[in-house]
């Protein structure tokens, strides 16, 4: 094993041996999801005064936050048939990409669907548990920046394959902009109503519904601060998915791989934007500086070098460890949003990894296939939530009953227990509502 080489400017170089290491990975990890005070105090006003005046403060705060004229909530709707239109608009390569990724999505989250299920016990007692789907979803999708077709597939047909029987879209159309791969995935997915809405209004709109949006049981997807912030202040009100995160990739290599291939994987995640993570772990130093080398070849072909190289910066680094046990450690206390193990045997390493989004396994699985047609869902967890946390699926759309059906005999059994129990815990008219049912 070769000594690891000197940083070089671009991109963070650490080093396990260092004695530094746990204070610099430390700080290379920590995000503040947190709102400041400031964003907090508008999130608030927002969501209050679309609560109290409905459709009149979604416009208000659309046309101010998306520099638009809307004179009625009319104008941020979109009908089915434009969402069709669009469909049928994109050329036959776009469509065709779309679909396949719709197939292999659904395909995929077709497999996920739990079934109610129940048994019978000897005295005829009857436990079990039925899975229902939620009544109706509201999609976020974001805008601004990049738009995200595949973020319309990825959460909205989880929610279609769960049964759910209404799917709400809303999606910021900044300067009037509207994105025709946006719409097209939404009718190809089957959402059923679509507004041109973003920001912490939006939210509002879909926790507490307004005269034109209908209100819902559960709000995904992600979005920025604002949103994030709303969805926290919401949760409860509704359901959320998670409150996401910058997009986050690790990198895994014992060397093998193409010093291109996986540079360009981690400009894969940094193009997201300024906050994005991407860090490649290597026991090897010399491939570690020769993907250093492919970075600083390859990132001004980039159209988003900016960004790329502002992400790389602050959030990036390449980090020489001594072997493969700790690489494994290091997968373990980041918890990423993606895992790429491009290492030779990456079946043999599964076992041991504990905490990870979604791990894409050997030297041809780009992380980028994820994004859009492998099938499983984009939508992950970040910022190290992936130790308690799952991707987005079916069962974020669907809700168990438990079911409980005594017998004569079986009451009579429980009875006594219950009544013990609640009598120990002075709740008499519990132990009483069990007693009535025990046989003299």
């Amino acid at each position: 094993m070769s000594e690891s080489p000197a940083k070089t400017p671009g991109i963070a170089r650490l080093a396990t041996a260092d004695a530094d290491f746990d204070a610099r990975l430390e700080v290379l990890l920590a995000w503040e999801g947190v709102s400041s005070a400031e964003v907090q105090q508008r999130v608030t006003a927002i969501l209050e005064d679309v609560r109290r005046r409905g459709d009149a403060a979604l416009v208000e705060a659309t046309n101010r936050f998306d520099r638009l004229t809307a004179s009625g909530m009319a104008e941020l709707a979109i009908p089915a048939e434009r969402l069709a239109e669009a469909f049928e608009g994109l050329s036959v390569e776009q469509r065709e990409a779309l679909s396949h990724a719709a197939e292999r999505i659904r395909a995929y989250h077709e497999r996920q669907k739990p079934e109610s299920w129940h048994y019978t016990e000897a005295d005829g007692t009857v436990l079990g548990q039925q899975v229902r789907p939620l009544d109706r979803a509201g999609i976020y999708v974001p805008g601004g920046k990049a738009a995200y077709p595949s973020s319309v597939l990825m959460n909205a047909i989880p929610a279609h394959v769960a049964g759910v029987r209404e799917i709400i879209m809303v999606v910021p159309t900044p300067d009037g902009v509207v994105n025709e791969l946006v719409l097209a995935a939404a009718h190809l997915a089957g959402v059923d109503q679509v507004f041109t809405l973003g920001g912490a209004q939006a939210v509002a709109a879909l926790a507490y519904g307004t005269e034109t949006v209908p209100r819902v049981d559960k709000i995904v997807g992600p979005g920025n601060i604002y949103v994030a912030t709303a969805k926290r202040a919401v949760f409860g009100q509704v359901g959320i998915d998670m409150i996401a995160g910058p997009s986050e990739i690790l990198v895994v290599s014992d060397g093998g791989t193409e010093a291109e291939w996986l540079a360009m994987d981690l400009f894969s995640q940094a193009e997201h934007d300024e906050d994005a993570q991407a860090i490649l772990v290597s026991w090897d130093a010399d491939h570690l500086a020769a993907v250093e080398a492919a970075i600083e070849r390859l990132l001004p072909t980039l159209e988003r070098a900016a960004i790329v190289r502002e992400s790389m910066a602050r959030r990036g680094a390449l980090i020489h460890c001594r072997d493969r046990d700790e690489a494994v450690a290091l997968i373990n206390r980041i918890a990423p949003e993606h895992l790429e193990l491009s290492v030779a045997d990456p079946e043999a390493w599964l076992p041991e990894v504990r905490h990870a989004g979604a791990i894409f396994m050997g030297r041809y699985t780009a992380e980028a296939l994820g994004d859009y047609c492998a099938g499983p869902n984009h939508v992950l967890p970040t910022s190290g939530t992936a130790r308690f946390s799952s991707p987005l699926g079916v069962y974020d759309f669907q809700k168990r009953s438990s079911i409980i059906h005594c017998s004569a005999e079986g009451a009579a059994m429980l009875g006594q227990t219950a009544s013990v129990l609640a009598r120990g815990e002075a709740l008499t008219a519990h132990a009483r509502s069990a007693e009535y049912r025990i046989p003299e």
